[in-house]
């Protein structure tokens, strides 16, 4: 990723991102307090214009893109749904088109969502690696801009949220952070070193997708087929190198945790909060409970990543069924 911004260079970038998309809160909930055992402070990226907290590194690449390359007409990139929904809003902020590869079988709302944004769809391919490999070569086809999914603009432009959080909360002992691609914990690394604090980061994997944490305690690239059913955002096989890099030097490490483990967690934040949380949002919560013993008494963190589940899915598991059967799509490799 380069080197890390600091904390004058993300407050350059949160001066054109605030004023489209306003900072979101941070809580801490009595009721979640009460079941985790600790002082627990939320940040609630579910409620950004999309939903989830790529909206504004997706403004900052689109706006860099659009100094550096002022012909660019438009937009290309592979995506389960939040990506490409804050793809679509950036893209729109410009006048631009935007195009968006999805696995065949993809969520119908997260479709539905990124139409309504103005995106075109192009369903192909059984996981999100098919779909991105795709996209590229469609990109070059159709003369448009191929946007990664993991980029240093876009974990900059995550991380004016993520400044905002450890500003406005509390010192915080340790934060927990799902991770996808990795541009969240990223973010989260270069707010944390921007502000010169010793918060310890501890990112979040899903056992059925463990392709970052095998990779981090092996120090390399280690791809894994993904089966999870529930934490599609984190249903990532082959992480990418530079992100890895960034982890490897600002987090602390990597926990797991299950598909059913998020299934309580999402149940958790309905029940204590009334906020629906999608699989890999409520992913932090579930390793804070995993590890109730180690967090007990103490002032923690996590990051609300997204609220977009579907309606059939968050039904199911408000239901208690078993995570694994929370969705009868195929399982996916891939990113969010």
């Amino acid at each position: 990723m380069g080197h890390l911004p600091t904390r004058a260079e993300i407050e350059a970038i949160a001066a054109g991102i605030d004023a489209v998309v306003p900072p979101t809160p941070q809580f801490s909930w009595p009721l979640l307090n009460a079941r985790a055992g600790c002082e627990l402070w939320v940040k609630h990226e579910n409620h950004t214009a999309i939903g989830s907290f790529k909206i504004r590194g997706a403004l900052n690449y689109v706006s860099r893109l659009v100094a550096r390359e002022p012909g660019v007409r438009g937009i290309l990139g592979a995506t389960r749904g939040n990506f490409g929904q804050a793809l679509a809003f950036a893209s729109a902020r410009h006048g631009l088109a935007c195009v968006v590869v999805v696995p065949r079988g993809n969520s119908a709302e997260k479709n539905r969502a990124m139409r309504g944004l103005g995106a075109e769809l192009v369903e192909h391919g059984d996981d999100f690696q098919a779909a991105l490999v795709h996209s590229e070569g469609l990109a070059r086809e159709r003369g448009l801009h191929w946007m990664p999914s993991f980029h240093r603009d876009l974990a900059w432009g995550n991380a004016v949220s993520m400044l905002c959080f450890l500003r406005s909360s509390p010192p915080l002992e340790r934060v927990y952070i799902p991770i996808g691609m990795g541009s969240g914990i990223c973010a989260l690394i270069a707010a944390r070193d921007a502000l010169g604090l010793a918060t310890a980061i501890v990112g979040v994997a899903s056992e059925q997708a463990p392709g970052i944490a095998l990779s981090f305690e092996a120090r390399r690239i280690v791809p894994h087929p993904s089966t999870t059913r529930i934490a599609d955002g984190m249903a990532c096989s082959t992480p990418d190198p530079d992100a890895l890099g960034s982890i490897l030097r600002g987090a602390e490490r990597i926990a797991t945790v299950s598909d059913s483990e998020v299934g309580a967690a999402m149940r958790a934040y309905f029940s204590d909060t009334h906020n629906a949380a999608e699989g890999a949002g409520a992913a932090g919560l579930a390793a804070v409970l995993r590890e109730r013993e180690a967090v007990a008494g103490r002032r923690v963190g996590t990051v609300f990543t997204g609220g977009n589940v579907d309606a059939e899915t968050f039904a199911r598991v408000l239901g208690g069924e078993p995570a694994a059967s929370a969705r009868a799509a195929p399982a996916r490799t891939g990113s969010p």
